[in-house]
C-alpha cells in the first residue's frame, strides 16, 4: 500500500511538469538568411535601390519545405522617397524524405555582390516564423540617406 501511494505521489508530481512542456515545433525557420542589394540610376536623377532577402521554412515532421523570398524597392530623388514597393512569397519544394519523422533543417545560398553603400550604410533583413503553424513574415530596412530608414514587412503567401 505504501508503495502504491509513493508511485501515485510521484505521478501526481510529474503531471504538472508534463503539462507545461513546450509544444512541438512543427515548422522551423532556417538559420541561414541573406540579403543582397543593387542600385540603379534613372532618368531625371532618380535613384532606385532594390534589396532581396530569402529564408527557408521547414516542416520538422514531414521534411517538406518552402523557399521564401522578399524584395523591397525604394525610388527617391534628392529630397524625398517617391515609391516603395514590396513583393514576395514562399514556393513549395518537394519533401526531402518520404516518411514522417522529426527533422531539423539548415540552408545556405550565395548572393550577388552587395551594393548597400549606394543608400548610405545599406540595409538589413529579418525573418520571423510562427513555429506552431505555417506563418512567415519577412522585413527589409534600407537607409534612405534622407534622415530616416525605409522599413517594410510582408506576410508570406503560400502556394
Amino acid at each position: 500500500m505504501k508503495g502504491a501511494i509513493s508511485i501515485l505521489a510521484g505521478v501526481l508530481l510529474f503531471l504538472p511538469a508534463a503539462a507545461m512542456a513546450q509544444p512541438e515545433r512543427l515548422f522551423k525557420l532556417s538559420d541561414s538568411q541573406n540579403i543582397s542589394c543593387s542600385r540603379n540610376l534613372s532618368r531625371g536623377k532618380l535613384r532606385t535601390a532594390t534589396c532581396t532577402t530569402f529564408t527557408y521554412l521547414f516542416n520538422t515532421r514531414t521534411s517538406e519545405y518552402f523557399r521564401c523570398q522578399m524584395s523591397l524597392a525604394v525610388t527617391r530623388d534628392k529630397r524625398e522617397v517617391l515609391v516603395v514597393l514590396t513583393d514576395g512569397g514562399c514556393a513549395k519544394q518537394q519533401r526531402v524524405f518520404s516518411a514522417e519523422s522529426s527533422y531539423d533543417f539548415a540552408a545556405t545560398e550565395t548572393a550577388p555582390t552587395n551594393m548597400n553603400s549606394f543608400f548610405g550604410r545599406g540595409g538589413h533583413s529579418v525573418w520571423v516564423a510562427d513555429t506552431t503553424r505555417r506563418k512567415v513574415r519577412g522585413c527589409i530596412t534600407i537607409s534612405s540617406e534622407l534622415g530616416s530608414n525605409v522599413s517594410k514587412c510582408l506576410d508570406m503567401k503560400f502556394e
